[in-house]
């Protein structure tokens, strides 16, 4: 049942996601929404909490569209291969 819920759980943060080449240069937005996931990002950065997020700066949004674009950066990272030289 936990693997179900993580498998249904990833889907869900990626359908929150959307990459339109019309909108925002093709960067990634908020499903729905011209919000970009960056600017979402930068909010988290500062330390703002998710629900403040959505009742100053973006009430269109759930808090499942800001976990979902936490979710989107961590899966980057997670996929993002490092290549380290050795002297």
């Amino acid at each position: 049942m936990a693997e179900e819920e993580t498998i249904a759980n990833e889907t869900s943060h990626r359908e929150r996601i959307a990459i339109d080449p019309r909108i925002h240069f093709g960067k990634p937005c908020v499903a729905g929404t011209r919000i970009p996931v960056e600017d979402v990002l930068g909010l988290i950065q500062e330390g703002i909490p998710f629900k403040e997020i959505i009742e100053k700066y973006y009430p269109d949004l759930e808090i499942e569209d800001v976990k979902a674009c936490a979710k989107y950066a961590a899966e980057l990272v997670r996929s993002e291969e490092i290549h380290v030289e050795t002297s």
